[in-house]
């Protein structure tokens, strides 16, 4: 069915404003906080975070106690603290088949099935299917069914404009707020957006907002898909690094179809290889503003820990 001729529903927007930065979210169920640490409409913080030596190889052995985390330079309290692969995942897929990818869609249905394979535990985690072209369509909803997921996939054809950011926040907004566990959005797209009513900053404020990580793979670059494309910075490329790294996940760009395949297995190492950490802001003022996060490893200069780079707090009414 059309997503783009839909209207919000009122169950949408109830979540909308129910899972956002104040506390009606959930923390990790592996370590709850007390009720006299966390109350009803306190500003609480979930942070999906990954931890890379200095080698690019993935720490998986840390505790609690190797964490620090500031907002706006200040330290806070960790509440709550799990292994990300011990939670279930909800996962979007958005593909992009306007019609500037028509050469390359083959191939990335191909890798999207291959990591489907590889992340969806049967029961436990779940998975939809979007694409953007003509119009906004979601082919599958959350399932946990990948053979489901696979006909989707296998039967969208290329065609249309590109309304990039419409897609993602309506996504985001419409889906990903509501989902249950770790909330995962994995873009398939050369990044350009010529038909867009939102914005790029709309998306990503979105997006921080309601603990998505997005994960992008820009096929721009990819000369051995049928096209050539050698440019470094082709267009689009710059919105996707600062999708991908605003909201904690990454950017790619494969060259050819085996880098496309070895990117999507990244994707589901790092998602079986993440830390869960929840706070409550020592900021409760819901003044509107936009708070930066940084997540350290304590003493430990060798290792970098990567999570969004912040979220914009509640504006008091």
């Amino acid at each position: 069915m059309s997503w783009w001729k839909r209207s919000v529903s009122a169950l949408a927007v109830l979540a909308v404003i129910e899972n956002g930065l104040v506390f009606s979210q959930r923390p990790s169920p592996a370590a709850s906080p007390s009720q006299e640490e966390v109350r009803l409409g306190t500003i609480g913080v979930n942070l999906p975070v990954t931890v890379y030596d200095k080698d690019g190889r993935l720490v998986t052995d840390l505790t609690v106690e190797d964490f620090e985390v500031r907002e706006d330079g200040v330290p806070q309290r960790i509440l709550s603290f799990s292994k990300e692969n011990e939670l279930p995942l909800s996962v979007a897929l958005v593909m992009d088949t306007s019609n500037s990818v028509r050469p390359k869609l083959k191939f990335e249905k191909e890798a999207t099935i291959a990591f489907l394979d590889g992340i969806i535990r049967p029961k436990r985690d779940r998975a939809l299917f979007v694409t953007f072209g003509s119009v906004i369509e979601l082919h599958q909803d959350f399932t946990d069914d990948v053979e489901d997921l696979k006909a989707a996939i296998q039967a969208v054809k290329a065609g249309g404009a590109t309304p990039l950011y419409d897609a993602l926040y309506r996504v985001i907004e419409e889906k990903m707020a509501m989902a249950s566990g770790r909330r995962v959005l994995v873009l398939i797209s050369d990044g350009e957006d010529n038909a867009s009513e939102r914005t790029l900053e709309e998306v990503i404020e979105l997006a921080q907002r309601h603990e998505v990580v997005i994960y992008a793979i820009g096929t721009a670059h990819a000369g051995g898909f049928g096209v050539t494309m050698g440019m470094v910075d082709a267009p689009g490329t710059k919105e996707l690094r600062r999708i991908a790294e605003e909201t904690g996940g990454r950017a790619f760009f494969p060259q050819k179809v085996l880098d496309l395949e070895r990117n999507f297995s990244e994707i589901s190492t790092e998602l079986r290889s993440q830390y869960y950490l929840f706070y409550v802001s020592s900021n409760q003022n819901r003044d509107g503003r936009f708070r930066k996060i940084e997540v350290r490893v304590a003493g430990r200069k060798d290792l970098r820990a990567r999570t969004k780079r912040g979220y914009k707090a509640p504006q008091a009414s």
